[in-house]
């Protein structure tokens, strides 16, 4: 077999491991500005009026937060890193300030118990992504699909208060976003392996790799703490 073709597989696998690393090193760092933008915004009365307390405040934080992510995921490319990460790091902020409402909704040790059954989950299954041989692609669609399905059912629940209903979608939500961490790990091999080298692009697409597991753990954490939590009520 040639040398070069050994080397040059050699040297894909060590870039792949390298976006991945810096992949789960910005993913922390989000989640934890987030962790502390929730903490700081619950602690401060005035924030949590103007964000949390006003229909003004709450709908520019809803708007804003869903901009970013969403010229973040079509526009990554056309940016520049700096831009790229100040956007992340900004993203991770305002989804701080809108999950510090879960403070009031449940006690902290209830946070806690969620977090890290989140964490244990996450690292399992994004760990069997990462491993396994089996195609998840095929399963890409199904889930999708499944998640649009899951949010038709929460907007519809919202009329219907139906807690058996509410049960079902938040067990349905940890399956989904189960699977949805291990295809997208899979996804983030195959990109990784197709980069070439270190360069912006690759960076970019490492960073918006974070992004997508950052936004599977979360979900994953909120559907966990409506199962595991305990209401202060």
């Amino acid at each position: 077999m040639d040398s070069n073709y050994i080397d040059g597989r050699a040297y894909d696998a060590l870039l792949m491991k390298t976006l991945f690393r810096k992949t789960y090193v910005w993913m922390t760092f989000a989640l934890f500005i987030t962790a502390m933008s929730a903490l700081i915004t619950v602690k401060n009365p005035a924030l949590m009026q103007f964000f949390l307390g006003s229909t003004m405040g709450m709908w520019g934080l809803i708007i804003a937060t869903f901009a970013l992510v969403f010229i973040l995921s079509s526009r990554i490319l056309k940016m520049s890193m700096l831009t790229a990460t100040i956007m992340f790091i900004v993203y991770s902020m305002l989804n701080g300030v809108m999950l510090s409402s879960i403070f009031l909704v449940y006690d902290l040790g209830a946070i806690s118990r969620a977090f890290f059954v989140t964490a244990g989950t996450f690292a399992a299954t994004s760990l069997y992504g990462y491993v396994t041989k089996t195609d998840l692609s095929r399963f890409g669609n199904i889930l999708l699909m499944a998640l649009i399905g899951l949010i038709i059912a929460t907007l519809v629940n919202l009329f219907l208060k139906s807690t058996m209903m509410d049960i079902i979608i938040s067990y349905a939500g940890v399956i989904i976003f189960v699977g949805l961490t291990a295809w997208d790990t899979q996804n983030l091999k195959r990109l990784y392996l197709q980069a070439g080298d270190m360069g912006d692009s690759a960076l970019k697409i490492a960073l918006l790799g974070a992004l997508t597991l950052y936004l599977d753990f979360i979900n994953l954490f909120l559907y966990l703490l409506r199962i595991f939590g305990s209401s202060r009520d």
